[in-house]
Protein backbone atom coordinates (compact mmCIF):
# COMPACT_ATOMS: atom_id res chain seq x y z
CA UNK A 1 0.00 0.00 0.00
CA UNK A 2 3.18 2.33 0.90
CA UNK A 3 4.39 2.03 -3.03
CA UNK A 4 0.69 2.06 -4.17
CA UNK A 5 -0.10 5.93 -2.24
CA UNK A 6 3.41 7.10 -3.17
CA UNK A 7 2.51 6.40 -6.42
CA UNK A 8 -0.90 7.99 -6.81
CA UNK A 9 0.96 11.46 -4.40
CA UNK A 10 3.45 11.65 -7.01
CA UNK A 11 1.25 11.21 -10.32
CA UNK A 12 -1.13 13.59 -8.71
CA UNK A 13 1.68 16.77 -7.88
CA UNK A 14 3.05 15.64 -11.88
CA UNK A 15 -0.20 16.35 -13.00
CA UNK A 16 -0.05 19.01 -10.96
CA UNK A 17 3.01 20.44 -12.46
CA UNK A 18 1.68 19.86 -15.89
CA UNK A 19 -1.57 21.14 -16.43
CA UNK A 20 -0.51 24.43 -14.49
CA UNK A 21 1.89 24.82 -16.69
CA UNK A 22 -0.20 24.34 -19.63
CA UNK A 23 -2.99 26.91 -18.22
CA UNK A 24 -0.27 29.09 -17.76
CA UNK A 25 0.62 29.31 -21.15
CA UNK A 26 -2.70 29.83 -22.77
CA UNK A 27 -2.61 33.74 -23.33
CA UNK A 28 0.72 35.06 -22.48
CA UNK A 29 0.09 38.42 -24.05
CA UNK A 30 -3.40 38.58 -21.73
CA UNK A 31 -1.42 38.10 -18.50
CA UNK A 32 1.43 40.94 -19.86
CA UNK A 33 -1.37 43.70 -20.12
CA UNK A 34 -2.88 43.40 -16.44
CA UNK A 35 -2.35 45.55 -13.74
CA UNK A 36 0.34 44.27 -11.47
CA UNK A 37 0.46 44.59 -7.65
CA UNK A 38 3.23 47.00 -6.78
CA UNK A 39 5.07 44.27 -4.67
CA UNK A 40 4.82 41.26 -6.95
CA UNK A 41 8.10 39.41 -7.26
CA UNK A 42 10.14 39.59 -10.27
CA UNK A 43 8.53 37.29 -13.34
CA UNK A 44 11.90 34.93 -13.00
CA UNK A 45 11.24 33.81 -9.30
CA UNK A 46 7.89 32.29 -10.23
CA UNK A 47 10.01 30.50 -13.10
CA UNK A 48 12.35 29.15 -9.78
CA UNK A 49 9.95 29.11 -7.14
CA UNK A 50 7.75 26.83 -9.24
CA UNK A 51 9.71 24.20 -10.10
CA UNK A 52 11.55 23.64 -6.44
CA UNK A 53 7.40 23.55 -5.27
CA UNK A 54 6.88 20.51 -7.18
CA UNK A 55 9.91 18.74 -6.18
CA UNK A 56 9.33 19.46 -2.44
CA UNK A 57 5.93 18.62 -3.02
CA UNK A 58 7.45 15.35 -4.70
CA UNK A 59 9.98 15.20 -1.94
CA UNK A 60 6.99 15.42 1.12
CA UNK A 61 4.94 12.91 -0.78
CA UNK A 62 7.45 10.65 -0.37
CA UNK A 63 8.24 10.79 3.00
CA UNK A 64 4.84 11.10 4.17
CA UNK A 65 3.85 7.93 2.37
CA UNK A 66 6.56 5.41 3.30
CA UNK A 67 6.39 6.98 7.03
CA UNK A 68 2.52 7.16 7.85
CA UNK A 69 0.06 4.29 9.08
CA UNK A 70 -2.80 3.78 6.30
CA UNK A 71 -5.58 5.87 7.48
CA UNK A 72 -3.14 9.00 7.72
CA UNK A 73 -1.87 8.59 4.72
CA UNK A 74 -4.92 8.51 3.16
CA UNK A 75 -6.23 11.79 4.53
CA UNK A 76 -2.99 13.30 3.97
CA UNK A 77 -3.47 11.96 0.18
CA UNK A 78 -7.02 13.19 0.06
CA UNK A 79 -5.90 17.15 1.76
CA UNK A 80 -3.59 16.78 -0.60
CA UNK A 81 -5.54 15.75 -4.20
CA UNK A 82 -8.06 19.00 -2.70
CA UNK A 83 -5.40 21.24 -2.62
CA UNK A 84 -3.69 20.29 -6.03
CA UNK A 85 -7.42 20.14 -7.47
CA UNK A 86 -8.19 23.81 -6.21
CA UNK A 87 -4.62 25.13 -7.51
CA UNK A 88 -5.61 23.77 -11.24
CA UNK A 89 -8.89 25.17 -10.63
CA UNK A 90 -7.03 28.65 -9.72
CA UNK A 91 -4.76 28.20 -12.93
CA UNK A 92 -7.54 27.32 -15.06
CA UNK A 93 -10.15 29.81 -13.98
CA UNK A 94 -7.56 32.56 -13.97
CA UNK A 95 -5.72 31.80 -17.29
CA UNK A 96 -8.66 30.39 -19.17
CA UNK A 97 -11.64 32.26 -19.25
CA UNK A 98 -9.94 35.21 -16.64
CA UNK A 99 -12.48 35.29 -13.75
CA UNK A 100 -10.31 36.70 -11.48
CA UNK A 101 -12.02 36.61 -8.04
CA UNK A 102 -13.12 33.30 -8.84
CA UNK A 103 -9.53 32.39 -8.98
CA UNK A 104 -8.82 33.85 -6.50
CA UNK A 105 -11.10 32.44 -4.52
CA UNK A 106 -9.89 28.77 -5.65
CA UNK A 107 -6.48 29.95 -4.58
CA UNK A 108 -7.18 30.70 -1.23
CA UNK A 109 -9.40 27.40 -0.74
CA UNK A 110 -5.71 25.83 -2.40
CA UNK A 111 -3.75 27.64 -0.05
CA UNK A 112 -5.67 26.97 3.21
CA UNK A 113 -5.67 23.47 2.51
CA UNK A 114 -2.09 23.07 1.82
CA UNK A 115 -1.71 24.70 5.67
CA UNK A 116 -3.61 21.74 6.30
CA UNK A 117 -1.59 19.18 4.54
CA UNK A 118 1.23 21.33 6.12
CA UNK A 119 -0.50 20.55 10.14
CA UNK A 120 -0.90 16.60 9.20
CA UNK A 121 2.62 16.64 7.43
CA UNK A 122 4.18 17.98 11.01
CA UNK A 123 2.64 14.34 12.74
CA UNK A 124 5.03 12.73 10.82
CA UNK A 125 8.60 14.34 10.95
CA UNK A 126 10.46 17.50 11.10
CA UNK A 127 11.82 17.17 7.54
CA UNK A 128 9.06 17.01 5.51
CA UNK A 129 7.31 19.92 7.58
CA UNK A 130 10.63 21.70 6.76
CA UNK A 131 10.59 21.10 3.13
CA UNK A 132 6.95 22.03 2.76
CA UNK A 133 7.10 25.08 4.77
CA UNK A 134 8.03 26.86 1.40
CA UNK A 135 5.97 25.79 -0.34
CA UNK A 136 2.91 26.68 2.01
CA UNK A 137 4.08 30.34 2.15
CA UNK A 138 4.36 30.33 -1.33
CA UNK A 139 0.56 29.17 -1.76
CA UNK A 140 -0.47 32.27 0.45
CA UNK A 141 1.53 34.75 -1.02
CA UNK A 142 0.09 33.49 -4.40
CA UNK A 143 -3.44 33.91 -2.90
CA UNK A 144 -2.85 36.99 -1.84
CA UNK A 145 -1.24 38.11 -5.16
CA UNK A 146 -4.62 36.29 -6.92
CA UNK A 147 -6.79 38.49 -5.06
CA UNK A 148 -4.53 41.92 -6.28
CA UNK A 149 -5.21 41.21 -9.51
CA UNK A 150 -9.06 40.68 -9.27
CA UNK A 151 -9.03 43.86 -7.41
CA UNK A 152 -6.49 45.77 -9.83
CA UNK A 153 -8.40 44.09 -13.17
Amino acid sequence: MRALSTSVALIVVMAYAVLSGTWVNRHPGWYAGLGKPTWQPPDWVFGVMWPLNFLALGVVSWLVCYRYAHGSRVLWLVVLICSVALALTWAYVFYVPHHLQGAALALSGAALLTWGLWALTMRVDWLPVLILTPYAVWMSVAATLSWAYARLN
